[in-house]
């Protein structure tokens, strides 16, 4: 059907954005998440939507979802500098196991990380920043060209991720959440079911997983996103509060 074009004139990127993103919602929401992705990869965005993936705990259902139907789909990873190893190695092992063909890394400006963060200590006194300069400017700038994205949150995880629907608006781009409605156990039969791979971590107690320095083991009975920047009023890095607010001027 091609992507949808603003239905009146005079609307600004974000009020088309969310018309665009309600009447894809009316429209596709009661999907499966297999006909969803590829209603979004075939019909809505055809050869301009990319995966954006943390190849955190969770990822591999995604990326496994996504791969069964284009495995050339542009998957975009960022690499803070700050990652785990064990997520770094994970990266490698599934982006192997499922044949995806174009993955494109993404790091920070060099001259922006030696301007503001030349000893690797912003974290500790401006996470936002660090989460910005790290991860929300350099996705940005990946995301140039593209009118939408996959992401692979859910409902379950945290509160103030339980009313996201399949589909979002995100300044002039649609986010495109087609796990929004999985439960835990949806996971861990999917992963079960096609016998993909843990993250290394989460068996050590980290069921969310972002740079070292700002994620910690999760206690029983909290949300699977408590161990992130514990301590801080912070539960998002920023890519999900909307890319064209982060000060890159994309």
């Amino acid at each position: 059907m091609g992507r949808l074009e603003p239905i009146a004139s005079g609307f600004d990127h974000e009020s088309a954005g969310l018309q665009e993103a309600a009447i894809l919602n009316a429209r596709f929401s009661g999907l499966t998440a297999e006909r969803l992705i590829e209603r979004a990869l075939t019909e809505i965005f055809p050869g301009r939507i990319a995966l954006v993936s943390s190849f955190g705990a969770e990822s591999s259902v995604l990326l496994h979802l996504v791969a069964s139907i284009d495995r050339g789909v542009p998957v975009v990873f960022m690499d803070t500098l700050r990652l785990f190893p064990e997520t770094l190695a994970y990266r490698d092992m599934l982006v192997e196991r499922l044949g995806l063909t174009d993955i494109r890394t993404i790091t920070p400006e060099p001259a922006v990380l030696a301007k503001a963060d030349p000893y690797k200590a912003l974290w500790m006194t401006d996470a936002d920043a660090c989460c910005r300069i790290r991860k929300t400017e350099p996705l940005a700038r990946a995301m140039e060209g593209f009118d939408a994205w996959f992401t692979g949150r859910k409902r379950f995880q945290a509160a103030t991720r339980a009313a996201i629907q399949a589909f979002e608006q995100d300044g002039a781009r649609i986010k495109v959440n087609p796990l929004a409605s999985w439960s835990a156990e949806d996971l861990k039969a999917y992963i079960a079911r096609h016998e993909l791979p843990p993250h290394p971590l989460v068996a050590q107690g980290y069921p969310s997983i972002g740079c070292q320095p700002c994620t910690s083991k999760v206690k029983p009975g909290e949300d699977a996103r408590a161990g992130r920047w514990r301590g801080l009023d912070k539960t998002e890095c920023g890519i999900h509060l909307g890319l064209e607010n982060d000060g890159s001027g994309i």
